[in-house]
């Protein structure tokens, strides 16, 4: 595929706001975890959630969206330039001709629960009768709005992979020559049915997570919200591949055999048109339950030599779901840009299973090529393959 630019980028996790705030936590190996304070009877786990979002007010003409994910939507939005990125792209090319593409799993759910929780007799609330935020279309209604762009306005929803997705859905429209641009990324926030439906699942673990540790017992939820700007030219790093993969083995759990990892992780590297030794920097998916971490790693270890260094940067930020895509696509960016390959933490005991390529500490070191694994339910699968600016 011929090369989109990534001419600007923002990420907001536990963490902090900005991308300032996640090269600083990955440099000194610091986790933003916290023991879960979410909800008045908080499930024993740890999270990764943003501050001051519950006291955080949407603009006025805005407000018809307000709920936690939208809240964080326009929070990430004002980082690191991106809202005037934004604006100079619709006086660029015109709002029709700029895409937004936006992931997300649970979308504005915590709203609903909230409106069901307060019901006044069979009708909701009057300050939640708003039938925009209970739909899953939320968060991409919410952002036309906010930013004046008019292009196509698609909301991915394939779980854990939806914003790794939003790449290769907006490198076809622009291939296509429908938009000339696209703002892509993800939104996720914690919410009720996120922590109590994957502990019903047994994937939540009471402790924080520790992938690919030999005493590995589930992940550790959070929130995010990122996005990049995706054009034909301009300044910054390239998106060179994605590949994706349906292999629907299971609702829940990955095809035994890493088919689906294996089979998008081929695509994304053939329509970069590089070889699997060509990878530098890999962003495993790595969410630290049993099963997932050995098949991904065994995927990765049966088409990648021993030089390859890879992580997962998980117990940095929680699993962040819908939004997981963009957070681990661009600290792959970051490990192109800095040279800085984060270890993975919470991995000291490496399970042997795992294979040689996990880095468990911090490695530096000249990064080319860098990819992100993001792996949804279903068998959703999703990689994405990154490179350096180009140079004349």
């Amino acid at each position: 595929m011929p090369p989109l630019a990534i001419t600007a980028r923002t990420l907001t996790t536990a963490c902090g706001a900005g991308l300032d705030s996640m090269r600083e936590a990955l440099a000194a190996r610091r986790s933003g975890l916290r023991r879960n304070d979410f909800s008045a009877h908080p499930l024993e786990t740890w999270i990764g959630r943003v501050d001051g979002l519950e006291d955080l007010q949407l603009p006025a003409d805005l407000m018809g969206w307000d709920c936690r994910n939208n809240r964080l939507a326009w929070f990430a939005l004002q980082q690191d330039g991106v809202a005037a990125r934004v604006e100079a792209l619709r006086e660029r090319y015109g709002a029709a001709r700029v895409a937004i593409i936006i992931g997300t799993s649970t979308s504005s759910i915590g709203a609903s629960e909230e409106a069901y929780t307060r019901l006044d007799g069979d009708r909701f609330p009057a300050d939640l009768h708003r039938p925009i935020i209970h739909t899953p279309h939320s968060l991409g209604s919410f952002l036309a709005a906010a930013t004046g762009l008019r292009g196509p306005c698609v909301t991915v929803a394939t779980a854990c992979s939806s914003s790794a997705k939003v790449f290769a859905q907006a490198a076809r429209l622009i291939q296509a020559g429908v938009v000339d641009a696209a703002l892509v990324g993800g939104v996720d926030t914690l919410c009720g049915s996120v922590l109590f439906g994957f502990n019903a699942l047994g994937l939540v673990s009471t402790a924080q997570c520790r992938p690919f540790d030999v005493a590995r017992n589930g992940l550790s939820l959070g929130e995010a919200g990122g996005y990049a700007i995706l054009e034909r030219e301009g300044a910054g790093p390239r998106l060179l591949g994605y590949g994706e993969s349906s292999d629907a083995h299971h609702m829940s759990s990955p095809h035994p055999e890493g088919l689906g990892a294996r089979l998008c992780m081929q695509a994304a590297i053939a329509r970069a048109g590089l070889a699997p030794a060509d990878i530098d920097y890999l962003n495993l998916h790595g969410t630290a339950t049993p099963k997932n971490d050995e098949i991904e790693a065994g995927a990765v270890a049966r088409l990648f030599g021993e030089c390859l260094r890879a992580s997962s940067t998980k117990a940095y930020t929680g699993h962040t779901l819908g939004a997981a895509g963009i957070v681990e696509s661009l600290i792959a960016i970051e490990a192109i840009e800095s040279g800085l390959m984060p270890g993975t933490l919470n991995c000291d005991d490496p399970d042997p299973a795992c294979g040689p390529q996990i880095l468990r500490e911090n490695t530096r070191g000249e990064v080319r090529y860098a990819m992100n694994n993001s792996f949804g339910f279903g068998g959703n699968n999703c990689s994405l393959v990154f490179g350096a600016e180009a140079r004349a």
